[in-house]
């Protein structure tokens, strides 16, 4: 039994390019959206080169990319709220 691949629209790969671009690390990235790393470094070399192009057989709707758009924003607001945490902890301890 072979495996499909998975195919993307040329929105959903610049999508994931820009979150990496706006400071979201690469494999938080690749996590949100369900992607393998390597394929999202592979884009990012594509978009660089200026040869990033979306196949178009996996269609993802406005919903879809908002939901992404939310998880990576959810995912680093609780990064910035667990540095924030320990932060506190290491300045309650020396004030102590």
């Amino acid at each position: 039994m072979k495996a499909t691949r998975a195919r993307y629209t040329l929105e959903f790969k610049l999508e994931a390019v820009r979150l990496v671009k706006a400071g979201q690390s690469m494999a938080a990235t690749a996590k949100i959206l369900g992607i393998a790393e390597q394929t999202l470094h592979n884009w990012i070399r594509a978009d660089r080169d200026g040869r990033l192009a979306g196949a178009g057989s996996k269609p993802v709707s406005p919903e879809q990319m908002e939901i992404a758009r939310l998880r990576a924003e959810l995912a680093r607001v609780k990064m910035e709220r667990d540095i924030l945490g320990k932060a506190t902890a290491y300045f309650a301890k020396e004030r102590g």
